[in-house]
């Protein structure tokens, strides 16, 4: 029982013991006058509600002071109107200066006019009127500002700055300027402590030559970096770029499309679509892919070019000895009204204007078809000059619903053009014909010509009729329709693709190719055996060991090993001249 109630007594002085509570700090929110050369107050003036206060006149407020060269201070509203070099200081990262303000305590507001400049950090803002709320640590404009960082300078109608982000906002009639780029819209976004600028609604920007018009953009104006949203265009020169995205880096050269992009050179009159586009100014190195076309409209009529892969290779770049590559492979189609084409893959080379078509290459010129192991096409300016068709050549023109076909095949075929129409032609090497001749009177076909020559010239109409043949020396035969033999019809070489040739500019997309068993099987060239002076090839010159039975009586045994003349392999001359009879 003694126990408890000491225990009971213990519990009781603690529980009456006073407990130490901390005082909150009460925030003082009045505006104190420091210090004044002079002060008075009129009781019964204008200005009775006020302290006059003059020379070095200096305000103090929760941190932030104010000097000028005098005052009205309304103690009873906690506010100063001052006049004359006013100066208004909130820590070391802002300042205020102005000729007439107003500063009131209980909003914490800072009202500045004429010549204003707000500097915060590396960032001044000048104006005519300003308002600075200290509160939301926001300072905004209505009659006209310009804000300085750097190399940067913002003008515009309307604009707010927030010291607190370090976030601009500039409405109306908004110019950016930033060494030679230019930017004017109605609406900025900038980011000082970043340096990026965010363009909304329609906007334009302009540096050294180029044009960018964009309704989303963001520049950097540290890194020379831009990325643009909501179908933008670049414009460059002779140049323009469309996508719906697009990524620009000014140090390195290099910009980027996504979406619909749409790359224009008005100068060569051409134009690539694609989905995707990476391109480098400063290498001259290029990638399109994604529904990749190239449209050619130097021409009356546009050519359209499609390919899984479409890259752009520039040499000797800045020079005037440039030139370009372009490479177009996988599933390469192409169609022009009065052209079209297949193959695998193609190069372009604007060095010698050549574009050579590679792996089972098909043409079609109107009813005529070409193919062989490649194809060369050399333009002259937009127009074809001239056209080879290497190994394995074959030509054929549909000449009547009849399955009657023209045909020749050869080891190589050229063609000649003049103002982008076929002027003459030569088949070179094993030249075999099937020919109908058509009446000029009633346009029928009574016989056939089947000839194998070795070289074979034609010479065409400019409306592309072909008026003359020659031959060397030729070998052939005239039969009538009803007495052909079945294996001079066509030749063993004939092939016709028309379930492949596209049929319009949308067909360019769809591929369809050669089976297996149609696909062109290349040819192995024969090479001329070369001598080496590695043991194996010596010992393989010597001749093959013999017993001595073999060996004659008088034959000693030492033997000297004459080695094989040499194999020299002839230069290939050209086509001997030949005076037409």
């Amino acid at each position: 029982m003694l126990l408890v109630l000491c225990l009971f007594g213990l519990c009781l002085m603690t529980a009456m013991t006073p407990v130490k509570r901390k005082r909150a700090k009460v925030k003082d929110d009045k505006v104190y006058l420091e210090h004044a050369d002079e002060l008075r107050y009129d009781l019964f003036g204008p200005t009775r509600d006020a302290q006059i206060a003059k020379g070095r006149v200096h305000f103090i407020h929760q941190g932030a002071h104010l000097w000028c060269d005098s005052a009205y201070y309304y103690e009873a509203s906690n506010s100063v109107k001052a006049f004359g070099h006013v100066r208004f200081k909130q820590g070391d990262t802002l300042s205020l200066n102005c000729d007439v303000g107003t500063y009131d305590g209980a909003e914490e507001l800072m009202v500045a006019s004429k010549n204003v400049v707000l500097k915060h950090r590396k960032q001044t803002l000048y104006t005519d009127s300003l308002t600075y709320d200290r509160l939301y640590k926001t300072a905004y404009f209505v009659e006209g500002g310009k804000l300085v960082d750097g190399k940067d300078n913002l003008v515009s109608d309307w604009g707010e700055y927030n010291t607190g982000t370090r976030q601009a906002v500039f409405y109306y009639d908004v110019k950016l300027y930033n060494g030679n780029r230019l930017v004017t819209t109605d609406t900025l976004y900038y980011d000082t402590s970043k340096s990026i600028a965010h363009v909304v609604g329609p906007s334009k920007v302009t540096s050294k030559g180029s044009t960018i018009d964009t309704d989303d953009g963001y520049f950097n104006t540290k890194t020379d970096q831009a990325q643009m949203y909501g179908r933008s265009t670049v414009v460059d020169e002779q140049k323009t770029i469309t996508g719906d995205s697009l990524f620009y880096d000014d140090k390195s050269g290099e910009s980027e499309g996504f979406g619909n992009v749409v790359f224009v050179d008005k100068e060569n009159k051409n134009q690539l679509n694609c989905e995707y586009l990476l391109y480098n100014e400063q290498s001259g190195t290029g990638l399109a892919t994604k529904r990749a076309v190239v449209k050619d409209f130097s021409q009356p009529d546009t050519l359209y070019m499609h390919g899984d892969t479409i890259r752009i290779f520039t040499f000797n770049i800045n020079t005037d000895s440039v030139f370009r590559k372009i490479h177009c492979y996988r599933h390469v189609r192409a169609f022009r009204t009065d052209v079209q084409a297949v193959c695998d893959s193609l190069v372009f080379n604007s060095k010698d204007s050549c574009m050579t078509m590679y792996q089972d290459p098909i043409v079609w010129n109107l009813g005529r078809q070409l193919l062989g192991e490649e194809i060369r096409v050399y333009m002259n300016d937009s127009s074809i000059r001239m056209a080879r068709v290497i190994d394995q050549a074959l030509s054929v023109e549909k000449i009547d619903e009849n399955d009657h076909f023209n045909q020749i095949s050869s080891k190589e075929m050229q063609a000649f053009f003049t103002d982008g129409k076929i002027s003459s032609a030569i088949a070179m090497g094993n030249v075999t014909t099937v020919y109908y001749p058509i009446d000029d009177k009633d346009s029928s076909i009574v016989v056939m010509d089947y000839t194998e020559t070795d070289t074979m010239k034609m010479y065409f109409t400019p409306e592309r009729k072909l008026y003359k043949i020659w031959m060397p020396k030729a070998s052939g035969t005239w039969y009538p329709l009803t007495q052909i033999p079945s294996d001079k019809k066509r030749l063993p070489q004939f092939a016709w693709f028309e379930e492949i040739r596209p049929v319009d500019k949308d067909d360019i997309f769809n591929w369809r190719g050669k089976s297996e068993e149609a696909k062109l099987k290349v040819i192995e060239r024969h090479r001329a055996p070369l001598q080496t002076l590695d043991a194996e090839s010596q010992s393989a010159a010597l001749p093959a060991e013999r017993t001595d039975g073999d060996l004659p009586a008088d034959d000693s045994s030492e033997t000297d090993a004459t080695p094989p003349e040499e194999i020299v392999q002839p230069e290939n001359t050209e086509n001997p001249v030949v005076s037409e009879s």
